[in-house]
């Protein structure tokens, strides 16, 4: 892994304004993203995901700012972009997005191979005859067949899976250094998310990608990420190598999350859920934001944010059970037997 970070966000902080008041969505995050590597953001719906990695490209919705920290790419700190002009110089270019639902992002008027071409005439400033070269070139790189014939049909002619490659091959069309991929696979079913993955991970070799995946999906984590961040409430509470969060945890929200992974479910008996819900991020936020929801809280969960504690060189939890002064908490049971759990179900 390379030692500088291809793109440096430190104690980021994203409020938005709703009817009066301000909900402070993203709480003093930080993550370094390195060249070439997959990582995958994971945590409840809510916790923050989308809209922490939407800050690296200027996609936030109208109501929402950047009120603190630096986001550091190429000796640029994003964080100070305020108009569309500027980020249009790093959208699509250096960084680019892959949404959740392709419907969303494609123009059900227009023909698939011009929105394709269009991306690559805004970001390269190709015009007519090459850019639809490229474009075709495009479609045939993401495994659509007949090109020729699939460039001039609309969006509602495509299957899901197939839509979700032309989404693809719009935000790879001009070869970014960063892809986010927002819940890729959540709308398909699991043949189609096998070959969507496989296709994410082609094109990340062939084009020296750095890879970002937002899921909720630990079992989609496990097989596609070297890198887990866990986000809860607005911030990350634990990261390290992929083998580290799944068989080393210790935050009390990456258990919870492991524990209820349906691949650990045991016929007749109910999947553990985590009780509770989110704080409410309109709120101030004292102490752990997950120490109401964690039976084994300790008193100063209440009382202080804790800091980050060191596990590995590689490997970081934001919880006081690794404070040296903390009583001796051991991990679950069920963490404690994932590694023998997971491989069995190879």
């Amino acid at each position: 892994m390379a030692k500088e970070p291809i793109l440096s966000a430190k104690d980021v902080e994203i409020q938005f304004s709703l009817r009066g008041k301000k909900l402070t969505a993203i709480r003093k995050c930080s993550l370094d993203l390195y060249k070439g590597e997959t990582l995958a953001i994971v945590g409840e719906s809510g916790s923050g995901k989308s809209v922490f990695t939407k800050s690296f490209l200027g996609m936030l919705d109208a109501n929402g700012k950047i009120i603190g920290g630096s986001i550091m790419y190429d000796g640029i700190d994003l964080s100070k972009y305020t108009t569309e002009k500027e980020w249009m110089t790093i959208r699509g270019k250096k960084i680019s997005m892959v949404m959740q639902d392709p419907m969303t992002s494609l123009n059900p008027l227009k023909k698939i191979g011009k929105q394709i071409q269009e991306s690559i005439e805004i970001n390269q400033g190709i015009k007519g005859p090459q850019a639809k070269k490229l474009a075709l070139e495009m479609l045939a790189k993401v495994g659509i067949p007949d090109p020729e014939r699939r460039y001039n049909q609309y969006p509602h002619e495509f299957s899901g899976g197939m839509r979700q490659r032309v989404v693809i091959a719009i935000a790879v069309a001009c070869h970014p250094d960063i892809l986010i991929c927002d819940e890729p696979t959540t709308a398909l079913d699991v043949t189609i998310q096998a070959q969507i993955l496989n296709l994410v991970r082609s094109l990340q070799e062939e084009l020296k990608m750095t890879v970002v995946y937002i899921t909720h999906d630990l079992g989609v984590v496990a097989n596609v990420a070297d890198r887990v961040a866990v986000m809860y409430a607005g911030q990350i509470v634990e990261a390290g190598l992929v083998n580290e969060i799944f068989y080393d945890a210790w935050h009390p929200y990456t258990w919870a999350l492991l524990s209820s992974l349906p691949q650990l479910g045991v016929k007749g008996e109910p999947l553990p859920t985590i009780e509770g819900t989110p704080p409410n991020l309109f709120n101030t936020i004292k102490g752990d934001a997950f120490a109401p929801r964690n039976k084994q809280a300790l008193a100063i969960d209440f009382e202080e944010e804790p800091p980050f504690f060191k596990v590995s060189d590689t490997h970081i939890a934001k919880t006081w059970y690794l404070d040296p002064r903390a009583p001796k908490i051991e991990q679950p049971k069920s963490i404690r037997q994932l590694r023998s759990k997971m491989e069995g179900r190879r």
